[in-house]
């Protein structure tokens, strides 16, 4: 296996960060990961390592004040910012591994930035996977619309932070989240909270015209984002190839949880059937 740490110059010359895993055989496809907030790209190794088992190329993107990316810390100005991150990578992608179907995997918020990539680059894309997906979070909806107005008049000011013993059961990842200086007292700045609330109202209204292949996954005792969200994405989504699995006890970052292994067997099984 060839493993890789490079960057690429994104939207407003900040240095994107992104990671690539890639067989040492021909890979026979690809997939481009998006993590969520409390994330990284770094956080994605165990996972890379057994899709380049199954002969996939993988690339991972840290968005733009994330990991090890420039910008302002887990700031981001517009949401159409990171999904111009996902674009940069997505194009390196394609030129390194020309003619072989690309899947994208989203986790969380990089679900959500990957649903608004996808709206609106469907045919460039064999596939969506997505994985806890933000759509439907565990607050009120008028705390959200308070958060909105609030960004415009602090936009910086820091105001959702997650707890890392959310994500999984293993304890060992979440002493290694505690650990991580990339994720250190991370807490979302108003403005992002805001833009990521329009980009779900903008999914919610537009979840049937995504037609490409997608698979939907959540745990069900995810406390950081409802599994409703994900039922609503399976139940609107204009897909005739569709698929939801909720994993039954499962946390918020089902790659990085107990049980990871099953996740991975059917994310495995559903990219070979569709290559």
């Amino acid at each position: 296996m060839e493993y890789k740490e490079e960057k690429f110059e994104g939207r407003g010359g900040l240095n994107i960060v992104y990671r690539s895993w890639r067989p040492d055989t021909a890979p026979r496809g690809v997939v481009v990961i998006v993590p969520g907030f409390n994330s990284h790209g770094g956080h994605y190794g165990w996972a890379a390592e057994e899709f380049v088992e199954d002969g996939l190329a993988v690339y991972a993107v840290d968005l733009r004040g994330r990991g090890k990316s420039d910008g302002e810390r887990f700031y981001v100005e517009k949401f159409a910012d990171y999904v111009a991150d996902v674009e940069g990578l997505v194009a390196i992608a394609r030129e390194r591994e020309p003619g072989l179907k690309l899947f994208l995997l989203g986790h969380s918020a990089g679900g959500v930035v990957s649903c608004i990539y996808t709206l609106e680059h469907q045919a460039e894309l064999a596939g969506l996977i997505c994985e806890s997906f933000a759509h439907q979070v565990p607050a009120p909806d008028f705390a959200l619309a308070v958060l909105k107005g609030l960004s415009h008049v602090a936009p910086h000011a820091q105001v959702l932070k997650l707890n890392n013993e959310d994500f999984s059961r293993d304890q060992a990842v979440v002493a290694a989240m505690d650990a991580d200086p990339l994720i250190a007292n991370e807490t979302q700045p108003t403005k992002t909270v805001a833009e990521m609330v329009r980009a779900d109202e903008r999914l919610k209204a537009e979840f049937p015209l995504i037609t490409l292949p997608v698979m939907i996954l959540h745990g069900t005792l995810d406390k950081a984002t409802k599994p409703s969200g994900s039922q609503f994405f399976y139940d609107t989504a204009g897909s005739r190839d569709k698929t939801l699995k909720l994993y039954d006890g499962h946390y918020h970052d089902l790659l990085n949880d107990l049980g990871k292994e099953a996740v991975m067997d059917d994310i495995q099984d559903w990219i070979d059937a569709r290559i």
